[in-house]
This record gives structure tokens, sequence and C-alpha cells, in this order.
């Protein structure tokens, strides 16, 4: 028998398919960075107008991703559990955010928490305050449309989980609720963590539920998103400097977030 490998490579026309592929995800990318102003970047980036849309972004998506783990993991641990029936049903309504138009999920939150919705009319009565075009607004926005992603991602983990521990830990008297904090918790610490670098993500580069329910107003709820699709009707180089700025943050959480969800990227060859 000789040593002779098989050919186990792809047929040309897969191959170069699948290369005309990455072409058409690749080439945008490498559009703007050809179009960008390296010698102003700076300059772009360190405006006080990029700078409180990059602050106000950040700052939002931070405060979504924790109010998103805050509800997300209970929620996630909910539907692992099946305690709520239909299970499937309950499920599919939690995630459809995650392909739902944007700007039809801004559109729900007016007429929810609108100064003449269902709950924002009471909320203006008794109150004299709605969330719309406010900086919360916009953490209701980016929390909404990014918080299936955390949800999918704990849900996951709690099903795959060994629960050789828990029942150790039930055996030995620990409650419910010890349990979940101290064992299970730990358990799908992986998933949590992948999924709130997903939230935080999705929430960063968030915009039409953001614009429809927030606005645009700069300083209060002009996110960088907003802030690029402003200035590309007046100031290309500073669009697309900011444009750039999003996307290195966008590599700096794919490379935060590989070791979870990329394990070939990071195992040896």
């Amino acid at each position: 028998m000789s040593g002779h490998r098989p050919n186990t490579g792809l047929p040309a026309p897969i191959a170069g398919v699948g290369i005309l592929g990455a072409v058409v995800i690749v080439a945008p990318l490498v559009a703007l960075a050809w179009a960008a102003p390296w010698g102003r970047m700076w300059s772009l980036l360190t405006a006080s107008d990029a700078m409180a849309a990059l602050g106000l972004s950040v700052g939002a998506g931070i405060l979504a991703t924790a109010l998103a783990m805050l509800l997300g993991v209970p929620l996630a641990a909910v539907l692992a559990s099946d305690a709520i029936r239909p299970t499937r049903l309950v499920r599919l309504l939690v995630i459809v955010p995650m392909v739902m138009p944007p700007v039809v999920v801004g559109t729900a939150l007016l007429t929810l928490l609108g100064r003449r919705g269902l709950l924002g009319r009471y909320l203006d009565a008794w109150f004299d305050w709605t969330p719309t075009y406010t900086f919360w607004a916009v953490v209701i926005a980016q929390l909404v449309v990014a918080m299936p992603f955390l949800v999918v991602s704990v849900e996951a983990s709690l099903r795959t989980r060994n629960i050789d521990a828990e029942e150790c830990a039930y055996t030995l008297g620990a409650g419910r609720l010890t349990t979940f904090w101290r064992v299970t918790l730990p358990e799908i610490r992986g998933g949590i963590a992948a999924g709130a670098v997903m939230c935080f993500a999705r929430a960063l580069g968030e915009f039409g539920a953001t614009i429809t329910f927030a606005g645009n107003v700069q300083g209060v709820t002009q996110t960088m998103p907003l802030a690029i699709y402003l200035d590309l009707q007046r100031d290309d180089d500073a669009a697309i400097a900011m444009a750039v700025g999003l996307v290195v943050l966008s590599i700096l959480v794919l490379v935060v977030m590989r070791g979870r969800w990329m394990p070939a990227l990071s195992s040896p060859h």
C-alpha cells in the first residue's frame, strides 16, 4: 500500500465561488480603507462631535449590555428549563428582534413608550416624562435589539452544561437559588461572556431602532452610526473616518470573542 494521500481538496468551481463570496464580504472593507483620510484620521476621530457620539454609543452600549445580563440570563434559564409553555413560541417571540427590521423595533417602541403609547401615556400623565428622544431611549432601543443575542448564547450554554455538579450540590443540601448562583452560573460563564460581547457589539452598531425611537439629537441621542449617517450628507471624510473607527472596534470585539466562538482560529495548526 502506497503512502499517497487521497485528494481531499475542494473542486475548483466550488473553491472559486467560495473565494468570490469572500471578495463580496471583504471588498467593501477594502474600499473603506482605500477611501479613508489617513492623514487626517486622528483629528477627525478626536473632533468634539465624533467623541461625543462615540462616548454616547459606548456608554449606552455598556448600560444596555448590563441590563441585558440582568434580564437575559434569567430569561435564558426560563427558556432552557421549559418553565413557560409553549416554550418554542416564547423563544420565537424573544428572538424575533434578531431578524426583524430595526426600524420596526423602533416603531414598536414608540407605540409602547411614546407620549401616546400604551405605557407612555401613563408615564407622561403620572411623571410628566417619557423616554422618547432621550439618552434612555437609546439604551432601551439597544437593549431590545441586542439582548436576544445574549439570551441565545446563554440558553445554549445552559442546555449543554454538565449537571453533575448541580446534582451534587442538591445532595449536599444546597437550595435551588444557591445552586444556580454558585454552581450553574460559574459553569456557563463562557456562554455569558460570549453573549455579552455579542450583545455589546450589536448595541454599538444599532441604527434603525435608535433613530426611530430616540431621534438624532447631537450630544443627547446621536450615536456613532447616526453621526456617520449625518456626516455622509455633509462631510465624507468625517463619515469615513468614523466608519473606520467602528470597524476597528468591531475587530477588537472579534478578537476578544474568538476564543469562545471561533476556536479554530485559536487552535494550533
